[in-house]
């Protein structure tokens, strides 16, 4: 396993991170436990979660349970301190916590403190906002994205009093570092520029969905993580499954995350197919496992910190841990760029 710097902050990840959304609805409290011990048996030292979880699907019933099964297994197995634990706050847009309001300084408290006991620890090593207050155009937004209707300064005092909050949250030895999720360039400026103005905790990572299907990414992204050491923490790395090659056109296995959520929240197009294949016999000409090459991938490029990766199966895990020995050629590389001009936006 390697491992990368967060940020400014000296912490060392692993650069595949064990995701948990699964834990409570498709994977029991017991197979959550086993993928936590695989994972750091393979040198992991990283887990993602969030107050939101578990999905497929998101039931108000369920808020939080993923963070328990975290907990259970911190009191079980008093490995606290092996774990460098991230989870997130919700807002806008997210139902069934809160009804959908916004991230306030009330709602960071509130969040907190009820994150800390689910989790059974006194400290979140990383605490990351779900999605702005503002919006933005991830999960397939960018088609109609249009910023115009932001108020710019009631924007930014939103982002302020939430900041300020979050110092105080640091300060208090709740959480040690603050990071954001599914962001964008001009937010996370201004998030860096609101901290350096006030004295206030440095967003330390962005937390955005990166794949070889969706690479929204590669440019002014990629240009601030690499000046502001803004690290990406890539999520669906293999396209909620779809890189893996096991779904098709009018092909669903049992219980698996389309047979919940058919278009895997709108990435199933008539493009994505032949995008899928593409990469597929890039990986077959070069002998390599599709769902390692896609992770390796994802873990080569400059800016990434780490990829999360989520199962629900222990085989499932394992192939995805076997991307951290892999690293790949040029000649894969060079073939894989090929295929992404070919591809370029399949959703």
């Amino acid at each position: 396993m390697r491992y990368n710097s967060l940020g400014r902050t000296g912490v060392k990840l692993s650069e595949i991170c064990l995701g948990s959304m699964t834990w409570g609805t498709q994977n029991t409290q017991n197979e959550g436990h086993a993928q936590i011990d695989a994972a750091l048996a393979h040198g992991v030292n990283f887990i993602d979660t969030a107050e939101l979880y578990p999905t497929n699907p998101v039931l108000a019933e369920n808020i939080g349970r993923t963070e328990e099964i975290i907990g259970a297994w911190f009191n079980k197995s008093g490995r606290r301190n092996d774990v460098f634990l991230a989870t997130k706050i919700s807002g806008v847009g997210q139902q069934a916590v809160r009804d959908g309001g916004p991230i306030t300084a009330a709602t960071v408290r509130d969040g907190v403190d009820a994150s800390l006991k689910r989790l059974r620890t006194d400290v979140i090593d990383l605490y990351q906002l779900h999605l702005p207050n503002r919006g933005s155009y991830h999960f397939r937004g960018h088609w109609g994205f249009d910023a115009s209707g932001q108020a710019r300064d009631a924007t930014q005092d939103s982002m302020l009093e939430v900041l300020q909050e979050i110092g105080r949250q640091v300060a208090a030895g709740k959480i040690r570092y603050f990071g954001l999720s599914n962001e964008t360039t001009w937010g996370t400026g201004k998030w860096l520029q609101l901290a350096s103005e006030n004295n206030l905790p440095r967003a330390v990572s962005i937390q955005n969905e990166y794949s070889l299907l969706c690479r929204h990414f590669d440019t002014d992204l990629a240009e601030l993580s690499h000046h502001e050491d803004v690290g990406l923490l890539a999520f669906s790395p293999l396209a909620a499954g779809l890189l893996s090659g096991k779904y098709g056109p009018e092909l669903t296995p049992p219980e698996s995350r389309r047979s919940i959520n058919q278009t895997l929240s709108d990435r199933v197009t008539p493009r994505v197919w032949g995008a899928i294949d593409a990469y597929r016999d890039v990986a077959a000409r070069h002998g390599l496992d599709p769902v390692q090459m896609a992770i390796a991938w994802v873990t080569s490029r400059p800016f990434t910190t780490s990829a999360l990766i989520g199962a629900t199966s222990m085989s499932q895990l394992e192939t995805a841990l076997g991307a951290a020995n892999l690293t790949l050629t040029q000649e894969v590389l060079d073939d894989i760029a090929i295929a992404f001009k070919q591809h370029p936006m399949p959703y």
